[in-house]
């Protein structure tokens, strides 16, 4: 099997994990690995981000961010 034939699963450097109960309710993001803190609305993963050097330009782009138990809309507990 070479390169081209195997399926690719990038590792984003972004992951938000799912929803966790609180008042109010927040989720977990890791860049790199590393779990650098909670978030509680999209904006919060975006000063995150910014804080590493990174630049979202696409929320939406797996290759970015990897939304865990939701998505970008998804801020409160299921």
């Amino acid at each position: 099997m070479t390169e081209i034939d195997s399926p690719h699963i990038g590792t984003p450097r972004i992951l938000v994990l799912r929803v966790q109960p609180g008042t109010p309710p927040f989720r977990i993001v890791e860049i790199d690995g590393q779990v650098v803190g909670a978030a509680r609305a999209v904006t919060d993963v975006l000063e995150a981000a910014a804080a590493f050097g990174i630049t979202v330009h696409d929320l939406d782009d797996p290759d970015v961010v990897r939304w865990v138990g939701g998505d970008k809309f998804t801020w409160t507990v299921r």
